[in-house]
């Protein structure tokens, strides 16, 4: 490790020279790694404990999975129920090769979208893996009887998504999501009745339980108790989404968090490109300052909605329908010709931000500028017929109007992009293994497969190809080290863990602070949206560092916790949480200011071509940042992963 701080804010370490990924051809490389993994024989899958947090598509296929192969589960949500993991709000559809549509669609031309559409911040490997098990998924969620859309013959229909020119994803109307979750719990509810798998409802993850340098367990508490509990086994594996509640106002449901891996972070485990969060053009746009959650609509309704502003600014407050077609601007499709209203979501999502900035966005007005550009359907019902648009897309109209108020099949929706996605996460191997032995990261947990921008359609994709597929084949390398020595629940390390949160606990219910929770963490999320949104600079994320600092001390000064530890207390469930993202958004900034390039969702307005798009610094960048945690108040330690390119030449990304 180097002395020398950057920036008087991080070091450098070790590059990280080792990622599992076997070499020789792509297409050879995924059968290499699973061939040459080591095996554990269904006698000895009896003896073996492993933990799997989360339940949403990855975590859920993954207990199902490693259920059947005759392991003994342990499966954590912090839900009433693992039917209600976030991967059920997930709207329009999963990518695969399958060429159903005849358009030269291919294996290796989804690898090309996916690395292309991430801007070459991907491992090849990674994704090329990802496309050939893609079409498994299909037929694996077909035989468990999600009901895709079907054409009349009786194929499964497909949809087109940003960022591609085929038609490749599978939906099921605009309920994919809550689809593709139903046949993941039911395959892991015939687990729980198996006796494979056993079920921990209202228990949110606190901790990690590190020994002798291998995770051997975690730290749980009972949300409905107060009871602090420690479990035990010979692997983790952590499926508990993504961190986009960072910002406070986000897509992702409330509940949504980032404790269990940046508890994980503190243990030891590398976090991978922190800096790199999706913004997601098609959202209902903020309509107050109390607002707490946004909602998303789907990417699919740009396969037939226009996308427009007034021409003049001096329109933009007259009803829609009396704009004249010369005087919009189908602004999508006046740059991007080739693509359209579906280039891929970073895009779109500047591209909207650049018109509301002109002075030409619709809607109300928040701090003084109208933050909405139109989504219109008039020429798809014209075309196709309302009842046609209706069977595509009518439960998300309906949402629409049931939180806006307005018929989008009389009046254009008005949308504006919002926090999704985070393609950040827990640093992994190609065997998603952690930095620490024995830890498993699957899912958006993880910052592998979509580089610096997830295209849409691929993240249901990720979840089923690394819980069914992936994770079965790999995390058998590993248990075959075993039988691994049996921890006694008053060893020292177990004991410790319990007792440092315990510890924390304590100081949250007795605190006699003036603020509460929600203040702190919608200030935080005010300061990541404003520097560390869809535009940074160099200036603007000093601040927010400073500015974070400032607060997370105030924090731990002011916090009020009503309510006591052994109960219902949802107001020291959060405050675990906000603290997380108090560190977390530090972590994302500092990442956000060494990476002095714009890539897919990250914009540094330094970095950008003289027609305003993300300019990349490949003889200096083209690398995951992987940065291990140093103590409380120490700087972090930046880990470099080189990205090499054999088959895909790294070019400036053009949807033009």
């Amino acid at each position: 490790m180097t002395e020398t701080l950057i920036h008087g804010l991080y070091r450098e370490g070790e590059p990280i020279a080792d990622t599992k990924a076997p070499s020789g051809p792509l297409a050879e490389r995924w059968e290499k790694r699973k061939f040459g993994a080591r095996l554990v024989n269904p006698a000895n899958r009896r003896k073996l404990n492993i933990i799997i947090v989360g339940t949403g598509l990855a975590g859920g296929a993954g207990a199902a999975s490693l259920g059947e192969m005759g392991y003994n589960v342990k499966a954590f949500f912090y839900n009433d129920s693992a039917r209600r993991a976030h991967s059920i709000a997930a709207q329009g559809g999963i990518n695969a090769a399958k060429n159903y549509k005849n358009d030269n669609d291919s294996v290796f031309r989804l690898f090309y979208d996916t690395v292309k559409g991430g801007d070459y911040r991907a491992r090849e490997s990674n994704v090329y893996r990802l496309a050939e098990v893609s079409a498994a998924i299909i037929d694996q969620c077909v035989a468990q009887g999600v009901p895709f859309a079907r054409e009349y013959g009786g194929l499964l229909d497909n949809r087109s998504f940003g960022g591609v020119q085929v038609s490749r994803t599978f939906y099921a109307r605009g309920q994919t999501g809550q689809q593709l979750l139903i046949g993941a719990y039911q395959a892991l509810m015939r687990q729980v009745a198996a006796g494979t798998v056993k079920t921990y409802s209202r228990h949110e993850m606190v901790d990690l339980i590190v020994i002798d340098g291998r995770a051997r367990g975690i730290v749980a508490r009972d949300m409905v108790t107060g009871e602090i509990e420690t479990h035990l086994a010979d692997a983790v594996v952590l499926a508990t989404g993504g961190y986009g509640n960072v910002f406070f106002l986000s897509t992702n449901a409330m509940g949504c968090n980032a404790t269990a891996i940046w508890r994980a972070h503190r243990r030891g485990a590398h976090f991978g490109n922190p800096c790199y969060t999706q913004i997601h053009p098609t959202c209902i746009p903020q309509h107050g300052e109390s607002q707490s959650k946004l909602t998303l609509m789907s990417e699919s309704l740009r396969n037939d909605g226009r996308i427009w502003v007034p021409k003049r600014a001096e329109d933009c407050k007259k009803d829609p329908r009396e704009i004249p077609e010369e005087d919009r601007d189908y602004y999508l499709e006046r740059i991007y010709p080739s693509f359209g209203n579906l280039v891929p979501r970073d895009i779109a999502s500047r591209q909207a931000k650049n018109m509301c900035d002109e002075g030409r966005g619709v809607g109300p007005e928040i701090g003084g500028v109208s933050r909405g550009v139109y989504l219109d359907f008039t020429d798809a019902i014209e075309r196709l017929g309302k009842d046609a648009v209706s069977a595509r897309y009518g439960n998300l109209f309906d949402m629409y109007e049931r939180i806006t108020g307005e018929d989008p099949y009389e009046v254009p929706m008005r949308i504006y992009p919002a926090v999704h996605y985070t393609m950040g996460g827990l640093w992994v191997d190609y065997d998603l293994q952690s930095s620490i032995p024995g830890l498993y990261v699957a899912g958006e947990a993880n910052f592998s497969d979509h580089g610096a921008n997830r295209l849409g359609a691929s993240a249901l994709m990720q979840g089923l190809a690394d819980g069914y597929f992936v994770l079965p084949n790999t995390i058998n390398d590993y248990l075959a080290n075993g039988p691994f020595e049996k921890i006694p629940e008053d060893h020292p390390e177990v004991v410790k863990a319990r007792e440092a949160y315990e510890e924390r606990i304590k100081f949250f219910v007795s605190n006699q602070g003036t603020r509460s929770v929600d203040s702190y963490h919608k200030e935080l999320g005010h300061i990541m949206w404003e520097y560390c949104g869809m535009e940074r600079n160099e200036e603007g994320l000093k601040k927010a560092i400073e500015l974070i600092r400032e607060l997370r001390q105030d924090f731990w000064k002011n916090v009020r916790i009503p309510g006591g530890a052994n109960e219902l207390n949802q107001s020291l469930e959060k405050a675990g949480r906000v603290a997380d993202f108090l560190e977390l958004g530090e972590l994302m900034c500092i990442d956000a200011l060494h990476r002095r390039e714009s890539c897919g969702g990250h914009f540094r307005s330094e970095s950008q071509t003289p027609e305003g798009e993300a300019l990349r610094h490949d003889d200096e960048f083209a690398y995951v940042a992987a940065w291990e945690w140093t103590g409380e108040n120490n700087p972090p330690v930046l880990h470099k992963e080189d990205l090499n390119y054999e088959f895909i030449e790294m070019t400036q990304r053009s949807y033009k």
